[in-house]
């Protein structure tokens, strides 16, 4: 596979869906660099820098899905922390404000998540692929950050003859 030198967007993005690979829970779209296996990744941005990155898991020292398998509450697996939240909690934890950053991820924010981004400050979100929201909120989402002037677009990154594309819909 050929990674061509690829605009910043698309750079982050990638970055995303490689961590995706940690992912320990397989709810989510399908790995570009797993096919077949599933999951999601998010990396926060600031300055053309990464400043935290995060993939849906279990908390430390609690079972994952792939081990315990998943822990379904009206259709969702409740066991893990979204992407999107490891990737601010990691921010806590290092003592790195998100205000200001952008948020690239590899499925649509949830509804949880998206009031957390609108929380933390984050001005805008590029994601891969639609993500089915918990409460059958999904379409609330972009009207959410929207009214908090949160950008958010979608950005699918694909393999087309042996090199990583930007797909176009």
């Amino acid at each position: 596979m050929r990674i061509p030198r690829l605009p910043w967007s698309e750079f982050f993005m990638l970055q995303a869906h490689l961590i995706a690979t940690r992912s320990t829970c397989d709810r989510g779209p399908e790995l570009l660099f797993d096919p077949g296996r599933h999951g999601v990744g998010a990396v926060l941005v600031r300055d053309h820098r990464v400043i935290a990155g995060g993939y849906n898991g279990s908390p430390p020292e609690q079972p994952h899905c792939d081990v315990a398998g998943h822990l379904m509450r009206e259709g969702h697996c409740v066991r893990t922390i979204h992407s999107e939240m490891n990737a601010l909690l990691q921010c806590a934890l290092d003592g790195v404000s998100p205000a200001g950053s952008i948020l690239y991820t590899t499925a649509s924010p949830c509804h949880d998540c998206a009031k957390v981004i609108i929380r933390a400050q984050i001005r805008f979100v590029y994601y891969g692929e639609p993500y089915d929201s918990r409460y059958g909120l999904s379409g609330d989402v972009g009207a959410m950050l929207r009214r908090a002037n949160i950008g958010l677009s979608e950005l699918t990154l694909g393999v087309r003859d042996g090199q990583v594309r930007l797909i176009t819909t």
